[in-house]
């Protein structure tokens, strides 16, 4: 019964171990989708949002009504003396008698609330949190086109380490076959030594690509999943195939669309600084206007030789005053006009820098557009060299086995097959990498 007992625990401890090992399964978008509210980055970039949110108020209620209370206690350890004219209770005139006018201890309680009526400073700042909060949500966006390229990128980089270990499995399995084949001719003295050592050599240069391409997958695999904020070594599966997903990309009409540069991210962010400066430019001069503060308060104080102010019967005097508080800048040594003077001119070079920063997204348009063209050109060529490859290699194994072709000519058959299909690989990820650069520039709806 024991023994049965531990036997149902082990089982149970197993199915929850492999319970808790989640597996993943994406399609591309699936995995996009999965980084955007996952990754580490779109995290923080949310809660920026959030910040500038409660910066905007923390900003607005620096102008609304503020109270204040403080509650002050003293005891006077050595009480001050004043000296009054003796004449004043009947002594001699020209003499002067020690007098205490307070008893030693005393408590303050005092609420006070302030109301500021004019601060130009206030109100640029006002004015400012919507530019900072239009800045926070363009990072954000930002930061969700920078995570979209990098999971595209590490997509097609997994899809690419596991075609390449598929292609060198069968490519090895080939000339693992050739190499048998030969080995026996020669042990017969039916073929030469040299047909076998080219052979080997071209086996072990694929065994060391075998064997990196599977490390690269495993390290491409776990980029993707930092990429989407999974745990480094998350059991992640894709589902799409590398050629299928290079199909679905090779769609020309986007280098028809219309490019609206106002949709771009970095010109965004480039008219945000404008405006920033603009404000910082305004914050200057508003320093040479007057501020004006009001306020009232209300409090009450009580005296006695001892601590026994929490009695009923003790004695309370309340006290309330009413001011404004004006402050006019009048002298500055033109230190406030230096200040205004480089505001504007850190205003001007803004203006210019969003002048230069339009220029070069519509030259990174134009490059976009050439090399998603050209990634689909190479895509074609490659597709067309690698079944030219194929044959030509397919005809050269039929030669050799005829001994119609040597080993050597065998060899370069092999590989320049080898290097066309590495070729076809690369010109496939670029087609999606060049789709994504130019879809984040035009900054389209995905």
């Amino acid at each position: 019964m024991r023994n049965q007992f531990l036997v149902l625990i082990t089982i149970l401890s197993i199915n929850l171990g492999y319970s808790q090992e989640q597996t993943y399964s994406f399609t591309l978008e699936e995995a996009i989708q999965f980084a955007l509210e996952n990754n580490y980055s779109a995290i923080n970039a949310n809660r920026d949002i959030i910040d500038a949110q409660k910066q905007k108020w923390e900003t607005i209620a620096g102008g609304l009504p503020q109270v204040s209370g403080s509650i002050s206690y003293q005891d006077q350890l050595k009480q001050p003396v004043s000296l009054l004219p003796a004449e004043i209770v009947g002594g001699t005139a020209g003499e002067f008698i020690p007098v205490v006018f307070s008893e030693p201890q005393s408590v303050t309680a005092v609420a006070t609330l302030t109301q500021q009526i004019f601060d130009g400073s206030y109100i640029v700042g006002v004015q400012a949190t919507k530019t900072f909060l239009s800045y926070s949500n363009n990072n954000k966006e930002k930061t969700e086109l920078d995570v979209r390229e990098q999971v595209v990128e590490a997509y097609g980089n997994v899809l690419l380490a596991e075609e390449s270990v598929e292609i060198l499995e069968k490519n090895k399995a080939t000339l693992e076959k050739n190499l048998y084949e030969t080995t026996k001719l020669f042990e017969n003295g039916l073929g030469d030594e040299e047909s076998v050592d080219q052979l080997q050599i071209t086996l072990s240069s694929i065994e060391n690509q075998l064997q990196n391409a599977i490390r690269l997958k495993e390290i491409t695999l776990q980029m993707l999943n930092v990429s989407m904020g999974l745990n480094l070594n998350a059991p992640t599966q894709l589902q799409e195939k590398l050629e299928d997903l290079t199909v679905t990309k090779m769609d020309l009409s986007i280098l028809s669309t219309a490019f609206n540069i106002s949709d771009n991210i970095d010109y965004k962010l480039a008219e945000n600084l404008n405006q920033q400066r603009f404000y910082e430019w305004k914050l200057a001069r508003s320093r040479a206007l007057p501020t004006l503060n009001a306020f009232i308060n209300y409090g009450s104080s009580a005296y006695a030789g001892n601590f026994n102010f929490l009695n009923g019967d003790q004695e309370w005097f309340d006290s309330s005053i009413l001011g404004f508080d004006l402050n006019i800048p009048i002298f500055s040594s033109l230190k406030r006009s230096a200040s205004t003077q480089r505001a504007k001119i850190a205003l001007e070079k803004a203006k210019t820098q969003l002048t230069e920063t339009e220029q070069q997204i519509r030259l990174q348009f134009e490059n976009a557009k050439n090399n998603f063209t050209l990634a689909i050109d190479n895509y074609e060529t490659a597709k067309q060299n690698l079944k030219l490859s194929e044959r030509i290699e397919n005809k050269n194994q039929i030669k050799y086995k005829e001994g119609l072709a040597t080993s050597f000519e065998l060899r370069q058959a092999q590989t320049q097959l080898y290097a066309t299909q590495q070729e076809f690989l690369q010109s496939m990820v670029e087609v999606i990498n060049k789709k994504t650069e130019l879809e984040i520039i035009l900054n389209t709806k995905f």
